[in-house]
This record gives structure tokens, sequence and C-alpha cells, in this order.
């Protein structure tokens, strides 16, 4: 059969099976949620009059240097940027990024094997911004890491550190460069999925409570359903569209409130620049959320917005492309970093010790490299 026939009929049964006929309503598993159905109230203009809150935007990124079952030796980098609607705040009294690395190997213990994490950090400033590596310990068969009915993964272990970093730095950010009033943007939503996360969710929570500026995050993907199993976001703007909602700019608040104790917030979702079509989801901490009024509400999705007019990706908040950009591991760096390890371990002659335990799991990377040749 033709390659053109055989996607015609993937064309057609893919039509079949999305059927917006009933967009159906907002959908979350579990007891922790609340979701509240469509409504065009909900829908309310950004009007982009300005708004003079200053928004902190923190990211991270990490990458395997080296790896095998029993280890993982990782880069990690977090980054922070400070703006008023489009304008970068230079002042600081932080590093504006922090870089360590990690080493997560595995170890046999309680009948059971742990993976355990140290954390080096590249310059002496930055140990004050990494978190305690004794919530770095996990079961391999902890749920939380867990991959399906799998024993976890080393690498996905490791990865680990560099989220606790992400919210031990960002409470930093807030006690040392943020006002009452001004707002935090976490990249990713505001839930914590791993055992001890919520310890540095909640050290970021007090403290913004405290000094009275607002937690938030804003995730550059959504995976929400409705109730007829279409994409929440794809029938949100379906719903807008059938009911005219022509507002160049919006917010359509509340999808829902989490109010587990691994995920508090108010969902959101946000059309932050009338050059593009795309929607996010918008989380603000549940707590600061229910005390704000829809005006003040209203203003911090403007001060977003504000942001969000960058030619490259309108619509989506610079100082989160202006993070992920600053925090992100290069392969080129990734690769520059496994040489100079490698040569380390070579020049220290124990080079035999590692080299039986990488190739137990670098057939897929040899594989790679033959495609390319």
């Amino acid at each position: 059969m033709p390659l053109a026939d055989v996607l015609d009929r993937v064309i057609e049964n893919l039509d079949r099976f999305v059927d917006e006929a009933d967009l159906g309503e907002p959908f979350f598993s579990g007891s922790g949620y609340v979701a509240y159905p469509f409504s065009v109230e909900n829908f309310r203009e950004i009007k982009g009059t300005g708004s003079e809150r200053k928004m902190a935007f923190v990211d991270g990124g990490n990458q395997e240097i080296v790896g095998a079952p029993n280890f993982s030796v990782q880069i990690n980098r977090v980054f922070f940027n400070i703006f008023q609607n489009k304008e970068r705040i230079l002042g600081s009294v932080m590093p504006k990024r922090i870089e360590f690395f990690s080493v997560t190997f595995s170890n046999f213990r309680q009948n059971e094997v742990y993976y355990d994490t140290s954390i080096f950090p590249v310059s002496e400033e930055f140990e004050n911004y990494l978190p305690d590596t004794g919530d770095l310990s996990f079961s391999s068969m902890d749920r939380s890491v867990m991959q399906g009915n799998l024993r976890a993964d080393i690498a996905t272990v490791a990865s680990i550190a560099r989220r606790f970093a992400e919210w031990e730095y960002a409470k930093h950010v807030i006690e040392n460069e943020l006002e009452e009033k001004d707002v935090l943007v976490m990249d990713g939503t505001l839930q914590t999925a791993f055992t001890n996360e919520s310890k540095y969710s909640k050290g970021v929570y007090e403290l913004a409570k405290k000094k009275g500026v607002i937690v938030t995050g804003l995730t550059k993907t959504c995976g929400l359903f409705t109730t007829t199993g279409l994409s929440l976001l794809g029938a949100a703007r379906k719903f807008a569209k059938n009911n005219n909602i022509t507002y160049p700019m919006w917010y359509y608040y509340p999808v829902a409130e989490a109010f587990s104790p691994v995920h508090e917030a108010v969902i959101l979702l946000v059309k932050l620049n009338s050059m593009t079509e795309r929607i996010f989801r918008f989380e603000i901490y549940r707590e600061q959320a229910k005390k704000l009024s829809i005006k003040e509400i209203g203003e911090v999705v403007e001060a977003l917005s504000n942001n969000s007019a960058d030619i490259t990706f309108p619509g989506y908040p610079y100082g989160l492309i202006d993070a992920d950009s600053n925090a992100r591991v290069r392969s080129d760096e990734m690769q520059r970093y496994k040489y100079a390890l490698l040569s380390a371990i070579s020049k220290k002659g124990i080079w035999g010790k590692f080299v039986r335990h990488i190739q137990a799991k670098d057939a897929h990377d040899k594989l790679n490299q033959l495609a390319h040749w």
C-alpha cells in the first residue's frame, strides 16, 4: 500500500477519535482537587495598562556527564533574573547562577538498593544555596521515583538534586532580591513530585508569606484533560471560540484548586500576547491566591503579560526564556566535562574500575554514534 494511503487512514482514524462535539469539563484526578466547570464569566481581559510588580524567574538545568547502573555524575545549574515589565533589573546581592556537580551512587542496605547523592559546588559561595544531601537519599523502590512498577533509574534520581536546588535557590531570591507584592515565577507547576521535596517548597511558601511575595509557576507544556478526554488547553481555546471570547489577551480564572500537601495552588489558564493563540497553565500558591482580589490577580497576570512580548516566542515570558537559556547545559559543554572527567580518571590509573560499569549501559550511545557515521 502506498505511504500516502496509509497516512490518509491514520488521519481518518485520528480525526474520528478527536471529537470536539462535547468539550467536557476540566478534569483533575485524585481527592486533592476541586475543578470548576467552563464558564464564560471566568474569562477576564488583560488590558496591558501596566503593572509595577517586579518578577523573579527561576529555572534549572542538568545533564549526566558519566553514568552507569550504579553511579551517575551530573552537572547542575540554577539561574534567576528579575524583570519589571520588559526591563531587566540588574542590581543583585546574589550570584545570578549557581553550578554544582552531583555524584549519585547505589548502596545496598536494609535488604534494598538505595541511591545517595553527594554535591560539589563549583564555587564555595554557592554552598549556601544548595539542598541538604541528607534529603537526597532514596530507596530505589520509593514510589515517588519509580518508573511504573520498575525500580527507579539512577539518572532520574540524580536529577532530583537540581530540582531541590531550584526551590532552595528560590527561597534566597525571595529573601535577598524581592519585596512585598513582587512575584516569584518558578518554571513548571507548584506540585512537588519527590519524597522530601515538600520540605523545600514549604520553606519558599513560609518566607514568601512573611515578606508578602507571591509564589507562582508557569508550565511550558500541559498534559491535563477534560472529562471527555480532550486536552484541557485545546478545549479551553475551543470554548473561547464557541462563545465569541475575542479578548486579544486574557486569563481564565479559576480552572481548579489544588489543596493536597504536595500541591497547593489555584490553577489558571493565560493567553499573554495578542500575536499568538498559545495559552499556558499558570499557578498561584493557593493560600496567597485566596487572599488576593480579582484586581490583584489581574495585576499579577498583567505583569507576566508585559514580559511576554519577545518576538522569538510571543506569549511566553521572556524571563523564563532567559532563565532557560542560562540554566541549560548544552551538549558541547557536557561533552567537554565528560572528556575532562574521563581523562582525570585515566590519569589516576583507575579507568578499569569504572569502565566495566559504564559499558553496562552505554551501548545505546554507541549505536547513536554509528548511526551518524
